[in-house]
């Protein structure tokens, strides 16, 4: 099972569950403290210049998509991703404030779709 979480949200970790930071910027306000245990996948983010075009534009949705697989769809780290996918539960947190249209989003799709 993936799920996607605001880094923002309380998380409560269990064992059961890979939690990973797929956003390339570190959260502006969350100390390494906080998120103790969870694994950052940074590359996992979008480009920045992705990022900035972008900007959750619902409008742009699916060419974000199609641009972010494009990114990270041949990445070992991708790759590495799906596999935890295969073994575990994981929670992909992020950062943005949009809750419907970021990367998470995206990239849960992607590995469920890789499977």
């Amino acid at each position: 099972m993936i799920k996607v979480q605001r880094v923002y949200d309380n998380i409560d970790q269990d064992s059961h569950t890979d939690y990973i930071l797929v956003d390339r910027i570190w959260p502006r306000g969350i100390s390494k403290e906080k998120l103790t245990g969870v694994i950052w996948m940074k590359d996992l983010g979008p480009s920045d210049d992705l990022r900035k075009w972008f900007s959750h534009d619902e409008k742009k949705w699916n060419e974000f998509r199609e641009r972010y697989y494009l990114e990270i769809g041949n990445s070992q780290n991708f790759k590495d991703i799906v596999n935890k996918a295969k073994q575990k539960n994981l929670v992909l947190l992020y950062a943005s404030k949009e809750r419907n249209f970021n990367n998470a989003v995206a990239l849960k799709s992607f590995i469920e779709r890789n499977l």
